[in-house]
């Protein structure tokens, strides 16, 4: 097995498969300094302001000479004069295939009343507002498996009472824009099918009025969705003692809920990336991409998002478009989203982050490339803004930022009953009600925080299985977790605290 990872004949840089020396011979140049794994060496010489090619896509410019042998990042590479706004050819639907034929997989779902198929079986307890957050987490705190485990015994079939608080609802806009994308998040969860039951709970004089949000989400109170406020409640005691109250009365008919065999198309997975490497785009993510090809055959559908962090990518979307306003929806999103940095007085190559950057990553649009391997290869069916239902089939966009609690959020508010998760630098991370799987892109990392991660693909860079095998095995994990066995960061207990609805707008 080389030292070295060539990802495309026509690139100007090979990535380090391990840490890599001065004078070490790399194909036919000899390295020229310390090369830390996963970082890239230049393969030939780069004169100042020349474009640099990784996976046959521009990563960005020589800002400085490059020398053949040299390390390759953000001390001699960056976005170019332009910010990397240099021409990109959209070529909307120019990749579109025919249909794979029909696969049918199944996993043990959650049936409900409205035929959607859960992956989990909560009771959930929301905050319309900070103020009620404290409020919101001492009703679900009666029902904790850690400090009142006998509270669920009667109840097996109820996976826990969680609360999912945040930290706005007022000081906004009442008819702005963050206010629409938090009734929408909010409504998406309220009627999540992996909740059996909701509880909303209010402070009384927010923006974010209860009776309001209903009305605008089409939502009335029932068995399933019951709403107050501390106000009207008489304060804080007597609003833990209702809300206590009423998730007694719904875990019996949540406990009803059995699983039985149901078909993979009922599965939407969210897409991640985060504490992302210089392996991410080659091991982790086109697995993922892989298994998401698989998900697709069978009907199922996955959610691709962090517009931040596709920046530069997007041509290799829009070309998948099934139709060209599905493709031109995506551009107008990252039109949106360099008019927003702009007003904000940031830049979109904000990314990668530090972490990303030790890992071996330099620019935005190098981390962009590998990012939309998630995806897989087939057809783009629509875009999504975020928190949006997410109504079609197939591999499809939201709009979200690249933060991944927030981004996560907006997908599970759209419906995705999994995430699917890839890190190269560690994660600490699960999305409740929706399990989350983390998928290491390198053997290190699962070495070193095996007790967090479900699978590893560093396998793929260490030469003992290949992209489609690693795609199976992530296939196969997803109907297992879908199925009820465990995530690692279910059995740590995450999933309440990374609930983070994106706020757009000044706060007032």
């Amino acid at each position: 097995m080389t030292p070295f990872i060539r990802l495309h004949p026509a690139d100007d840089v090979l990535i380090a498969r391990t840490q890599l020396v001065g004078g070490a011979a790399i194909e036919n140049v000899t390295a020229r300094g310390l090369i830390p794994p996963g970082h890239k060496v230049a393969m030939r010489d780069i004169a100042v302001g020349q474009p640099v090619r990784r996976y046959n896509q521009i990563i960005g410019f020589a800002s400085k000479p490059i020398a053949a042998g040299e390390h390759v990042h953000t001390h001699n590479l960056d976005m170019g004069p332009d910010g990397g706004a240099f021409e990109r050819d959209y070529a909307f639907g120019a990749d579109v295939k025919p249909q794979a034929p029909r696969r049918e997989a199944t996993f043990m779902g959650i049936k409900r009343a409205d035929g959607r198929v859960a992956t989990r079986n909560y009771i959930g307890v929301l905050s319309s507002v900070n103020c009620s957050a404290t409020a919101a987490r001492a009703i679900a705190d009666q029902f904790s498996r850690l400090t009142n485990p006998q509270a669920l015994e009667p109840f097996p079939n109820v996976d826990g009472v969680v609360a999912l608080t945040h930290g706005t609802g007022c000081g906004m806009d009442t008819e702005g824009m963050g206010m629409q994308i938090l009734e929408r998040t909010l409504a998406g969860y309220a009627t999540h099918p992996n909740f059996a039951a909701v509880i909303v709970v209010g402070l009384g004089c927010e923006a974010n009025q209860i009776n309001a949000w209903l009305a605008h989400s089409s939502l009335r109170e029932g068995d399933t969705l019951q709403v107050f406020n501390i106000q009207d409640t008489g304060g804080t005691r007597k609003t833990v003692e209702k809300g206590v109250a009423l998730v007694k009365q719904m875990l019996p008919a949540a406990n009803r809920a059995r699983r039985e065999p149901c078909s993979a198309a009922h599965i939407t997975i969210g897409l991640q990336c985060g504490g992302s490497d210089g392996y991410s785009g080659i091991s982790a993510n086109p697995a993922l991409g892989a298994a998401v090809d698989l998900l697709v055959a069978h009907g199922g559908t996955a959610i691709l998002s962090e517009t931040p962090e596709i920046y530069g990518a997007e041509h290799l979307l829009t070309r998948r478009a099934v139709k060209r306003e599905v493709g031109e929806k995506l551009i107008e999103r990252i039109r949106w989203w360099e008019h927003y940095t702009k007003v904000n007085e940031g830049e979109m190559n904000n990314n990668p982050s530090p972490g990303n950057k030790a890992g071996g990553l330099t620019t935005i649009l190098e981390k962009s490339l590998g990012a939309v391997a998630k995806g897989g290869t087939t057809n783009l069916e629509a875009v999504y803004e975020y928190a949006e239902p997410v109504s079609a089939h197939g591999f499809v966009y939201m709009d979200t930022p690249g933060y991944d609690p927030v981004s996560a959020t907006g997908q599970v508010a759209g419906g995705a009953n999994m995430i699917c998760f890839t890190t190269g630098r560690g994660s600490a991370y699960g999305c409740a009600p929706s399990p989350s799987l983390k998928i290491a892109t390198n053997t290190a990392l699962w070495t070193r925080q095996e007790e967090d991660m479900d699978i590893n693909c560093g396998e793929i860079i260490d030469g003992k299985a290949s992209i489609q095998e690693m795609g199976e095995r992530i296939f196969r994990l997803v109907l297992a977790t879908a199925s009820g066995e465990h995530s690692k960061s279910e059995q740590h207990g995450y999933g309440q605290n990374e609930f983070v609805p994106w706020q757009v707008g000044a706060v007032m």
